[in-house]
């Protein structure tokens, strides 16, 4: 049986270490839900003989933002609950599906230091010496477990133990976040099509894929479940849209230039992806004449190799566009503190909500 909030996470605990019991029993109910679902699905079955573990496996090991965030906005106004962690939880099974399906369209071989899903099913057709395309197989194989996992998200959310006129507040925000994060990958596969996509462009799609789906509508949800009054949901959402902004800045400046054996991927892996990341589109804005035209005939190369991104590396820091980016977090978490100072949002809330921000836009992480 589920262990109730208060015997995991300590009345008394401050912000960080309070995250960290969430996060640890976030983790254990959804690894026990899919765990579950795994032998109803698979048990005895041939198709199951690697979906039992590589599936189970590969929602381990996350950071649970969402989830945490929406617990947060939950116990803005309402007091901790086990049926509510087990509500919010069902949000990493929805980051899941994104991850599985992303890593597929990214043609990425890791996901969290592990062999990405798609990886491991081409590897498992090709252990069987079955005919046709190993890697083909193991894209399909991949999308139907993100397919998975988006149903198993809902289930885990309708089955929580929440009462249904209380789930019934929060659907809306569910369908929002669920559309907002399919229509902003369609338009980030449409920005990544183009040469260099203007910087309003690039901002659009990085709300709606990166900060209403990470930050907003998760606080926004558990707000709503828990019938929060309109002045704290309205703090909480402007505080969500400014540090998702953040968030996703900071992941693109790690993807240029992060440490890869912090971020686990190679030096300057978005660049040779042609990633229409606000860094690009933010460097080809801010620079001269001079060095625009260079930025973009290194942009439009066939290939990338480590020259290239060597050079594009230069290219984006003379521009100035990662000093920009930097003042722009720093600005954006200021505003996003402030909104929350300026509403009745529960002091100890109010401290976790400061560690979430530091958490979404520290330089490494």
């Amino acid at each position: 049986m589920a262990t109730t909030p208060e015997s995991v996470i300590p009345a008394a605990a401050g912000p960080r270490d309070w995250l960290t019991a969430l996060g640890e029993g976030l983790s254990a109910r959804v690894g026990e839900f899919v765990a579950r679902r795994c032998d109803e699905q698979f048990t005895g079955r041939c198709e199951g003989a690697l979906a039992v573990t590589a599936l189970p496996e590969f929602v381990r090991g996350g950071k649970f933002l969402r989830s945490m965030f929406a617990y947060v906005g939950w116990c803005c106004g309402a007091p901790e609950d086990d049926a509510a962690v087990r509500a919010v939880a069902s949000l990493e099974l929805l980051h899941c599906f994104a991850l599985a399906q992303d890593d597929v369209m990214d043609a990425a071989d890791l996901r969290r230091g592990r062999p990405a899903l798609h990886t491991q099913f081409a590897r498992w057709h090709q252990d069987q010496g079955w005919s046709g395309s190993p890697a083909r197989f193991g894209e399909s194989a991949a999308i139907l477990s993100g397919d998975l996992f988006l149903v198993w998200s809902e289930q885990m959310l309708r089955e929580s133990g929440l009462p249904a006129a209380t789930l019934s507040r929060g659907w809306p925000l569910y369908d929002a976040m669920r559309s907002e994060l399919a229509t902003g990958q369609l338009a980030d596969l449409v920005n990544d099509a183009r040469t260099v996509p203007s910087w309003l462009a690039v901002l659009d799609v990085l709300r709606r894929k990166s900060g209403n789906y990470t930050v907003r509508r998760p606080l926004e949800l558990g707000a709503a479940l828990a019938g929060s009054d309109a002045r704290v949901s309205r703090a909480l959402g402007v505080y969500g849209g400014l540090v998702g902004e953040a968030f996703q800045f900071r992941d693109d400046v790690l993807g240029v230039f992060g440490d890869p054996d912090v971020t686990g991927k190679p030096v300057g892996q978005d660049l040779r992806d042609r990633k229409a990341s606000s860094v690009v589109a933010l460097a080809v804005t801010m620079a001269d004449t001079t060095l625009r035209r260079e930025l973009e005939r290194l942009l439009s190369r066939e290939a990338v190799d480590d020259a290239t991104v060597v050079a594009m590396r230069d290219a984006i820091t003379a521009s100035g566009a990662p000093d920009q980016l930097e003042k722009l977090i720093d600005k954006q978490v200021r505003r996003a503190l402030d909104a929350i100072d300026s509403a009745d949002v529960p002091a100890r809330m109010a401290e976790t909500l400061a560690v979430l921000a530091a958490r979404c836009t520290e330089r490494v992480r």
